[in-house]
């Protein structure tokens, strides 16, 4: 397995040094030594020594540590992480990691852990913990160019990183840690605190309870169950923002908003995606300055362009949700897409399966494949069904933005008059408009619903409303429309609103008379410049 400069049983005596003193720090509980050893003596020594294979394995460096078993299996849980980033590793490898996770949190939920680690550390072994079992459903599903044996030894390991048995752990860890308690009492405020952790107490377990329900919304997404992973947040609340921990973590606040966002567009609660989008988007641009050095800025910077993709497919399919997003998100929004919001407002089906295919989470498939026919296995299958579903809401909307334009030229208009404009009979012109009325109203998240993330009501997000009624004259039906202020006037209004009073605030500032400095004595000039 190692192929390295440093294979076989050579370890590089300054990385027997940082084994010894990550060890020795983390018995002594010194979390700022040992978050600067985590994040940067580790990718250093990985980029100088294993740019290109593993780490050594435990077993050469296990006596440096005397044998201790909980820190020789944080050292596996690092040493997998760095193979799985450096390398392609094979079935043996991905059973080993997971095996090494089961008994870590084995240790952690059962044993007597009273060591302390950085939160990042934490919140990095949940992510990796799931990204390896996204890595392991793909990994599996690739069939055709695997040989019986492969197949045969996949199929003996039908319990390795199953997702039933992922979410068992990841539940497991909430149940333990008391995190929802936690959550409950104080938003989770206590789970930060300086000093909040006295001798013989950890914070392992509280913290990975927290992340753990990160990470059930996260499986849920990718197996396609967004209702059951909003649901299993309870009770974080994503619109009381202050009481998020994540906000002191940008790569599980952005995790989290990601997932949740994504959730509520294929939910159809476009307000409610809107809104979380335009959250995250805009602490993403707060805070990116201050993370160009750290090694997850090129996730963030990939992450956010895959949210203003989803957000691009909200806005086309709900326009009205533009009046909600800040200034600088709609700028962005309108440079980036400009070109792809006018082709999907006129039905164009072709961008909405592009922003789509870029922006979404690489789905997985929760039950295995048929491996006794290794060829009809489809790669793609959980993306194609997700995607399907998509585009079947799209296809819903697709009639709609033609009905609204021929709608606002009218004050009123008899059916037939519009069917025939429309080139349609009318019933089918009746079905188009319950079918408008139906869209113009979404489930909205509302303070009442407390941390229920799939509670609310239902809202109008339409920019114009009618109804049908007869005319007492001629006894014809006619559709009587009440137009509203459409979104994007809202939206142009506030924004020009807001220059406006720029405008105002500098021409009061330029005509406000410079104050005038008195001359100062000719002595005292004199005195000052000599001195």
């Amino acid at each position: 397995m190692a192929d390295g400069p440093f294979a076989g049983d050579f370890v590089p005596d300054i990385v027997k040094q940082f084994v010894h003193y990550l060890y020795r720090h983390i018995r002594e509980r010194n979390i700022p030594e040992i978050q600067s050893m985590y994040e940067i003596s580790f990718p250093k020594l990985s980029e100088r020594y294993f740019k290109s294979g593993p780490w050594p394995q435990v077993d050469l460096v296990s006596d440096l540590v005397d044998q201790d078993h909980v820190f020789c299996l944080l050292y596996k849980e690092l040493y997998f992480r760095h193979l799985f980033a450096k390398t392609q590793p094979g079935l043996r490898a991905r059973c080993e990691s997971w095996d090494n996770y089961c008994e870590l949190f084995g240790v952690i939920l059962h044993g007597n852990v009273n060591m302390q680690l950085p939160v990042q550390w934490l919140w990095d072994m949940v992510d990796e913990f799931l990204y390896q079992f996204q890595s392991f459903c793909q990994y599996r599903s690739k069939l055709a160019h695997k040989s019986a044996e492969e197949i045969e030894l996949l199929r003996q390991c039908d319990k390795v990183w199953a997702p039933l048995d992922v979410l068992n752990v990841l539940q497991a860890l909430v149940d333990k840690s008391g995190a929802v308690a936690a959550i409950e009492a104080d938003g989770g405020a206590a789970l930060l605190a300086t000093g909040g952790y006295p001798p013989g107490s950890s914070n392992v377990l509280p913290l990975l309870g927290y992340f753990s329900l990160l990470g059930q919304l996260r499986v849920h997404s990718l197996i396609g169950d967004y209702a059951t992973g909003l649901s299993a947040l309870y009770p974080l609340n994503l619109f009381e923002r202050r009481s998020l921990l994540t906000a002191q973590l940008p790569p599980a606040h952005i995790s989290l908003f990601y997932y949740a966002s994504f959730a509520y567009l294929m939910l159809r609660r476009y307000s409610d995606a809107a809104r979380s989008l335009n959250a995250i988007l805009a602490y993403v641009a707060r805070v990116k300055a201050f993370h160009t050095r750290n090694s997850a800025y090129e996730q963030m910077l990939k992450k956010n362009e895959q949210m203003y993709a989803l957000l691009a497919c909200t806005v086309a399919l709900c326009p009205a949700v533009q009046k909600g997003l800040d200034e600088g998100v709609l700028v962005q929004l309108r440079e980036k897409y400009a070109d792809k919001l006018q082709r999907m407002a006129r039905g164009d089906e072709a961008p909405f399966e592009e922003l789509f295919s870029y922006g979404c989470p690489k789905f997985v498939s929760p039950a295995p494949p048929s491996y006794d026919n290794p060829q009809a296995t489809n790669v793609q299958e959980a993306f194609r069904q997700q995607l399907g579903a998509f585009l079947k809401e799209v296809r819903a909307c697709s009639g709609l933005p033609l009905l609204k334009q021929y709608l606002l030229l009218y004050s009123s208009i008899s059916v037939p008059k519009l069917a025939s404009l429309l080139d349609m009979d009318d019933g089918a012109l009746r079905q188009a408009l319950m079918a408008l009325k139906n869209k113009n109203y979404v489930m909205a998240w509302e303070p009442a619903a407390g941390a229920d993330m799939l509670g609310g009501s239902f809202v109008s997000v339409a920019d114009i409303d009618f109804y049908i009624d007869v005319d007492p004259a001629s006894g014809a039906e006619l559709i009587i429309v009440n137009e509203a202020v459409g979104a994007r006037q809202l939206v142009e209004a506030e924004v020009l609103s807001r220059h406006i009073l720029k405008l105002q605030q500098i021409t009061k500032e330029l005509s406000v008379a410079p104050v005038s400095v008195a001359a100062a004595p000719a002595a005292h000039v004199g005195a000052a410049s000599a001195y």
